[in-house]
């Protein structure tokens, strides 16, 4: 893997003079960063003032090659400091809010100085650093943030009374300005370090700070601080080299009257506060939309009698490891691929569950429960109208090869679309012996001729689908499915007959049995664990997709990939058709491990390169830029636009531009104007055709070329057809 640098970085440190800011200074540094080394010097209680801290720090790092500067400034006067950058490198890409003191004091005897300091130090003093670099960042549309909390914050602590109160408050400052700052591509987390320094060296056990390094902490906020990283909004706690994240989680919660007249009293609070207080299916608060949406959820169960937050659905199962290779053999895995082997054969020394097996307990649940009835209990819902439309799943830890698992489903909200209604089911799958959560899902069913019940249009609570980057794949893999796709699947658990029996599936409206969508989803998301994870399903942690059109087995599937960060984009579509199947749709990734892996010609991962000059049109298109230039009023009098469309074997390569309208050829979309008419050819038969070889009449009637568009507009090409056989 590349080393991760910051060549050509400013990043600001405050509290850089020792302890984790020294750490996280040097480190930056050393992978080429430019450090401005904020400290003022002060001991831990914020008393006394010296420019010796940050100068030690400074030479450190220019006797390592590296550059720095120095700044004494308190972070009260952040401003002094972002000028600092400024003044010195011209610029400023990540701020480090570490500075900090302490004054520990029981509540009863907290002075006003005593909680004035400390806030100031903390919250106001990252406040005004940030808001004097927040320009810089708008302004060049990138920049990293990192706010120090501590989990005193967290969880409270003897004597902290006013630490812990800044130290929460600087979460919410973190949740706040990720939100301000997404659409200008800032980045803002929060870090709870639990490291050996003058604030902690007598308050934690001997043997334990010891081993609590700086330098163990320092790689985490590195990382966060990266371009690389897409990480926003987030709580990371490390220390001794764990790192997680941690979450603000509320209960599914209890309603404590049964409608809008009703009035609460203390006796229904306690009837009801063991359903309030069980964690059992907590979720993480995403955003004020979210809460919002939960209490405008509750209004319309109390007006309308439709349950949103239905609960308590509970189903065990039993799995195995023939269970696992079941599962494997149905989405497509096979021993002609190598990476696969660790699913389908027990032995193997990496043996492992597809984490995708998961999204199987949130298809059964909702079939054989009353879930789904339940939530609109004045419809009665006839499973063939019951359509799969999105599924999300999470992973918490590596999932086991064999295991008693519960599932708790929940209808966490219904939306009306008028002619159909949409059921968002979320479904928490526990080890049913340990009690440890093991995934999340949430699984969004869209059922005919259930809606006009004039509920709510839209919900809060969908994980939202996310369109891919605006550029070619970066990667591709085809599979083609097998005619016995489809009964070989379901014997993994989702029996729906749509999916076997020819007489539902018309009845449906569909000329046969369709394969299940979330057989799509796993062929999709073993070709992206198998290009961007090296097939080590560990580096799962979640998937979200929406199934846009069905897939008929035996139908060939291509996984279109764009990777951004530890998120790898994607589409799946049916290669005989060209029809998009699975839309809007990613994989987030621990971790991106590519590697080349022989595989067979059906499952080989192909990069996609818009400067690929292997390809054998690119001569003709260079010929053909020579002859437009020359001849410019000539062609300007076809007065249109050609998009071509370049092909190997099927997939994308390349994309072509002739604008006969200004008299230019170049590689890529045009970059003005509408396309009249567009061609799609392979890259022999371009070949073919401009030597001659190939006629393009002939070429279009068996397929070969496809036009699309104004198609008489081709006839004028006859010229440059004739100027590439003479080149070439």
């Amino acid at each position: 893997m590349a080393e991760l640098r910051f060549d050509n970085r400013v990043v600001v440190v405050t509290g850089g003079g020792a302890g984790l800011g020294r750490a996280y200074a040097l480190l930056f540094a050393s992978r080429g960063a430019s450090v401005v080394v904020n400290d003022l010097g002060g001991g831990r209680h914020g008393d006394g003032k010296s420019s010796q801290a940050a100068d030690n720090v400074v030479a450190e790092i220019k006797r390592n090659g590296g550059r720095a500067v120095a700044d004494y400034n308190s972070v009260v006067d952040g401003a002094k400091i972002i000028k600092t950058a400024i003044d010195t490198f011209g610029r400023v890409d990540v701020l480090v809010n570490n500075a900090g003191i302490l004054r520990d004091r029981s509540f009863a005897k907290m002075t006003d100085d005593d909680w004035d300091l400390i806030q100031s130090v903390h919250v106001k003093g990252a406040f005004k650093t940030t808001q004097a670099a927040w320009p810089y960042f708008c302004k060049q549309n990138y920049g990293k943030v990192i706010f120090t909390t501590s989990n005193s914050g967290l969880c409270g602590n003897f004597g902290q009374s006013n630490y812990s109160t800044a130290k929460m408050g600087l979460v919410g400052l973190t949740k706040t300005l990720a939100i301000e700052g997404a659409k200008k591509n800032i980045s803002v987390n929060v870090i709870v370090p639990t490291a050996a320094s003058r604030l902690t060296e007598d308050i934690l056990p001997p043997d334990l700070f010891q081993q609590l390094k700086p330098e163990l902490i320092a790689p985490i906020v590195f990382w966060l601080c990266h371009e690389k990283c897409n990480e926003t909004g987030s709580i990371i706690e490390s220390a001794i080299g764990l790192v997680r994240k941690c979450d603000i989680v509320r209960s599914p919660g209890s309603v404590v009257r049964k409608n809008l007249n009703d009035l609460v009293t203390p006796e229904n609070v306690q009837e009801k506060w063991s359903d309030v207080v069980d964690m059992t299916s907590a979720k993480r608060s995403n955003n004020m939309e979210e809460i919002v949406g939960d209490l405008m959820n509750v209004i319309d169960e109390l007006q309308s009698g439709v349950s949103t937050k239905k609960s308590g659905d509970a189903i065990y199962n039993n799995y195995n490891s023939q269970d696992a290779i079941l599962y494997a053999l149905g989405v497509g895995a096979t021993v002609q691929n190598p990476s696969d082997l660790r699913y389908l054969y027990e032995n193997h020394e990496n043996f492992s569950l597809l984490p995708t097996y998961y999204v199987i307990y949130g298809a059964a649940g909702c079939m054989t429960s009353s879930i789904l009835n339940d939530s609109i209990p004045q419809i009665q819902i006839n499973p063939t109208n019951a359509l799969h439309g999105e599924q999300y799943l999470e992973v918490f830890k590596k999932l086991p090869t064999e295991a008693k698992v519960k599932t708790v489903y929940k209808v966490v909200d219904v939306v009306d679309k008028g002619k159909g209604a949409v059921i968002i089911v979320q479904h928490d799958t526990f080890d049913a012996v340990s009690k440890e959560q093991l995934t999340t899902g949430q699984i969004s069913i869209y059922i005919v001729g259930a809606g006009g019940f004039q509920g709510k249009r839209t919900s809060p609570h969908i994980v939202p689908t996310i369109d891919p980057p605006n550029r070619k794949p970066d990667a591709f893999v085809t599979q083609k499915t097998s005619e016995d796709q489809a009964a070989l699947y379901r014997l993994s658990g989702d029996a729906n007959p749509l999916h076997i029996d020819p007489n539902i599936s018309v009845m449906a409206g569909y000329k046969k049995p369709i394969l299940h969508g979330l057989c799509s989803l796993g062929f999709s998301a073993r070709h992206v664990l198998n290009t961007y994870a090296d097939g080590d399903p560990s580096l799962f942690k979640a998937i979200k997709v929406r199934f846009s059109k069905p897939v008929y087995p035996g139908e060939t599937l291509r996984t279109d990939m764009w990777q951004q960060g530890n998120r790898i984009h994607f589409q799946t579509s049916v290669v005989e058709t060209n029809t998009a199947v699975i839309t809007g749709s990613y994989i987030d990734l621990f971790d991106v491990k590519s590697k080349k892996l022989p595989l067979p010609t059906n499952l080989t991962p192909t990069t996609i390169n818009s400067n690929n000059n292997d390809l054998q049109s690119n001569a003709i298109f260079g010929a053909m830029r020579d002859y437009v230039k020359a001849n410019l009023e000539q062609v300007k009098k076809i007065n249109a636009i050609f998009l071509y469309n370049i092909t190997v074997k099927g997939n994308p390569a390349a994309e072509w531009t002739l604008d006969l309208k200004k008299g230019d050829v170049y590689k890529g979309k045009p970059t003005s104007g509408k396309v009249d008419t567009t061609l799609t050819i392979e890259d022999s038969d371009m070949m073919g055709i401009a030597t001659g070889k190939i006629n393009p009449q002939q070429a279009f009637m068996v397929g070969k070329l496809k036009i699309s568009g104004n198609i008489m507009l081709t006839q004028k090409l006859k010229t440059l057809m004739e100027t590439y056989k003479a080149k070439l």
